[in-house]
């Protein structure tokens, strides 16, 4: 597969999303396709921009900006979104880049994200990420410290919070994390879901997913680890 292949492989996944929509008696245009670009140079991303994708993300600040501010720049309407777990170190940088953050999950960046967002006068929005799997080597709040963090993030610290990400355990069957994430967001009055990847994205829409992260399905194997 070469980045020739990306438009139809793109609009290949734009009718699935479509699909599973239709089956769950939900709109398509309920669930925003996200294009995951890690790895990929502006190149391989071009084509995919040209077949009318604007909502893009990416793993890894470094790595973004070494592509987005010139694609930006020839597509001013592209929405970025980080979806990989962000130090404070790099916090800055993010928020100068990125549109939409999907991976808060603690307090001290999330008031380094605050503090960031005032100083440069970006509004961004947020996902807060839930460690739906309790699995220790991964990034996310706990399920049952979800309500009290999204207190603080929303309404003690101002931030737009959007919605809950996670990412289920790669052994488990995601329905069961889908469904926790749905729930936990319905009690904290939360409305987006970022659930869902190029394995299982149909699944994610049926549990209600309003993004969806999908990489290798549209651009391709990666030649290089994801890390």
């Amino acid at each position: 597969m070469t980045a020739a292949d990306a438009p139809a492989r793109l609009a290949d996944i734009r009718a699935r999303i479509a699909a599973a929509a239709a089956e769950a008696d939900r709109a398509p245009e309920s669930t925003t396709l996200i294009a995951v670009s890690k790895t990929f140079d502006a190149d391989a991303i071009r084509p995919v921009i040209a077949a009318g994708q604007r909502v893009f993300g990416e793993n890894r600040v470094q790595e973004a900006q070494g592509k987005w501010p010139a694609l930006k720049a020839e597509t001013p309407d592209l929405e970025l979104h980080l979806i990989g777990p962000l130090q404070s170190n790099k916090a800055k940088d993010a928020v100068a880049l990125f549109d939409v953050i999907h991976t808060l999950d603690r307090e001290k960046i999330a008031r380094v994200l605050k503090s960031e967002c005032e100083r440069q006068g970006r509004a961004l929005r947020f996902f807060i990420q839930v460690n739906t799997g309790a699995e220790p080597q991964k990034a996310g709040i706990a399920p049952e410290e979800t309500p009290a963090f999204v207190t603080l993030c929303r309404d003690e610290l101002g931030l737009d919070v959007a919605g809950l990400m996670c990412i289920p355990p790669v052994e488990d069957m995601p329905g069961p994390h889908f469904a926790l994430l749905e729930k936990l967001a319905r009690e904290t009055g939360l409305e987006e879901l970022s659930m869902g990847m190029s394995g299982d994205f149909e699944s994610a829409i049926r549990f209600g997913a309003t993004h969806v992260r999908v990489g290798s399905a549209i651009f391709g194997a990666r030649d290089t680890p994801a890390g």
